[in-house]
């Protein structure tokens, strides 16, 4: 329901869907996680891998094709350890909706892959056509969930409890 105020729309956000999506979380043999500053973002705003489900792809399918796009890990160098029992949800600052994915969503909807990286940092590559971070590093969970914007500080909490036994 959109209405006009001042000139500029006003959408009734509440009505918006959720957006399908994963997250990884990219574990080192050291237990520490894989974090990117976003580009798009001058301030500090690290985050986990994460992406859109495309129609047609199954979650475990999406997540091994965003660790490639956003990490250029390739799947033979990552496995899952463990799928997330629920999806997980958050929404956008009312700010930030009309300006990602076109107003069409309130947040996202995400499930969430615990994986193991068997490979060497040197394959990490952030660099890809469409690019989301502007530098990389690998952070344990206490200190990601101070880097990360407020408004997914929730969903990264609820993501490493239900991971924890990993974390050890």
């Amino acid at each position: 329901m959109a209405s006009a105020e001042g000139g500029q729309d006003r959408v009734d956000v509440s009505a918006l869907p959720y957006r399908p999506c994963v997250g990884l979380m990219l574990l080192n043999p050291a237990g520490e996680i894989f974090a990117g500053q976003r580009i798009d973002n001058p301030g500090p705003a690290w985050q986990m891998p994460q992406g859109g489900i495309d129609k047609g792809e199954t979650p475990a399918d999406a997540a091994f094709r965003e660790l490639n796009e956003e990490t250029g890990i390739p799947a033979s160098m990552a496995e899952i350890l463990r799928e997330s029992e629920q999806w997980l949800r958050y929404e956008l600052p009312p700010a930030l909706v009309r300006k990602l994915w076109k107003g069409r969503y309130r947040g996202q909807e995400q499930r969430w892959f615990a994986m193991r990286f068997n490979g060497p940092d040197s394959v990490i590559r952030i660099d890809g056509p469409d690019p989301e971070f502007s530098r990389w590093t690998w952070m344990p969970p206490d200190q990601l969930i101070e880097r990360i914007v407020p408004f997914k500080r929730d969903t990264y909490s609820a993501v490493f409890e239900e991971f924890r036994d990993l974390l050890s």
